[in-house]
């Protein structure tokens, strides 16, 4: 699983967790669990422009 911080300044800010099957985004109490063909949808949706 690959994890990636959203903020380089501290570590309260949310994480980006992908793993083979799914990404999750968020923190505990606050998260969001995307199957992996949700993920590409959204994250083609950002590098068009569209969101």
């Amino acid at each position: 699983m690959k994890v990636v911080s959203l903020c380089s300044c501290c570590k309260e800010c949310p994480e980006v967790k992908v793993a083979d099957d799914r990404v999750e985004i968020g923190e505990p109490g606050n998260l969001c669990i995307l199957k992996k063909d949700e993920w590409e949808v959204l994250r083609e949706k950002i590098l068009s422009g569209e969101l």
